[in-house]
């Protein structure tokens, strides 16, 4: 396909109103994605969100999150307001990650996701606990996974020799996004900076694109994945926006499944060799299952905890399927094209 092509199939993707009106494009990047991976598609489930179908229950211990900040954040962002801190395991300093790694470790763990909150320029602190990350590799050989939110090329360079399996990156393509939810002083240009130093540093990156974080309607997730697309990823996952309880957007409609499913084409068709994810983030129930079948549609290489109703489809549509207790950044490792 050429480049003039996909700009116009793109163009087509967003201004679709309907799924019917989308269904020619989900073809094609279906298409793509089969011819590129084959009909294969792994499902994971890691440790930190119960789930439990009639083919797999995650395990409470393989792939627990961390976070290096315990509940704390500075930027409060409106989707957010650190709830999703309290869902993780603390570690506040260097020598309880590593106590806690141990534990982790006895207990049956394959790796852990080590996040936190965010200081007030983006990042989360990991520059002090990178000493301890390297030594967990290095001894307890440890699936070790990292949210960096803003981060430079000193810390990727050092995530990168530390032995990090990947760093996770969240990219927003809109500066009024970035002032208004996340509360944060940063053009759209920073997060393409972290994208360059994670690239330069050579280190595996697996960036994030949230569909309708800007109250529920698309605005710069086609920005976001252009400026991804620059920067030859290890993986990208597409997740989005959903309302959490005791918020300040926990009344807001959540972006419909038919607009998800518009950038998981467009994705798709963009990063016709990249595997491609439908992430954890995203609303649950009915909303849930028409999503991940889209998702399917649209020639996806993973789904995290995905709907039953999506693994029948998956299986009817002759797909192969697997499911891993790891995180879904690990599809890079899982599909090596």
């Amino acid at each position: 396909m050429t480049n003039k092509y996909v700009e116009n199939c793109i163009k087509k993707i967003f201004d679709a109103n309907s799924e019917k009106e989308l269904e020619e494009h989900l073809k094609k990047a279906q298409e793509v994605g089969s011819k590129i991976f084959g009909k294969k598609i792994h499902f994971y489930a890691p440790s930190f969100m119960y789930y439990k179908t009639s083919y797999c229950c995650s395990s409470p211990t393989d792939f627990p999150t961390i976070s290096v900040t315990g509940k704390g954040c500075a930027l409060n962002c409106k989707h957010c307001g650190g709830k999703v801190l309290n869902t993780m395991y603390s570690a506040t300093t260097p020598e309880k990650l590593l106590e806690l790694c141990m534990q982790i470790k006895r207990r049956g763990a394959l790796g852990c996701l080590i996040s936190g909150g965010c200081l007030p320029n983006g990042s989360v602190p990991l520059g002090r606990f990178i000493d301890t990350i390297e030594k967990v590799k290095r001894e307890l050989d440890l699936t070790i996974i990292v949210h960096t939110g803003m981060v430079d090329f000193n810390t990727a360079e050092k995530l990168r020799k530390a032995g990090v399996d990947a760093a996770l990156i969240d990219i927003i393509g809109s500066g009024e996004t970035i002032k208004v939810i996340y509360r944060l002083n940063l053009t759209v240009k920073a997060y393409e900076d972290s994208l360059r130093v994670l690239h330069e540093a050579g280190i595996p990156f697996v960036p994030h694109v949230i569909v309708g974080l800007h109250y529920g309607k698309l605005k710069g997730e086609l920005n976001a994945l252009q400026m991804v697309s620059r920067y030859q990823p290890s993986a990208l996952v597409i997740i989005a926006f959903m309302p959490i309880h005791g918020t300040e957007m926990e009344k807001v409609e959540p972006p419909k499944p038919v607009d998800i499913a518009k950038v998981m084409a467009t994705a798709r068709l963009m990063f016709p060799q990249t595997p491609l994810a439908l992430g954890c983030m995203r609303p649950k129930g009915r909303h849930r299952v028409k999503t991940d079948v889209l998702a399917i549609k649209a020639g996806v290489n993973a789904i995290a905890f995905p709907a039953e109703e999506a693994i029948r489809f998956a299986e009817k549509q002759g797909y192969e399927t697997t499911f891993s207790s790891l995180c879904c950044s690990q599809v890079y490792a899982d599909f090596i094209v």
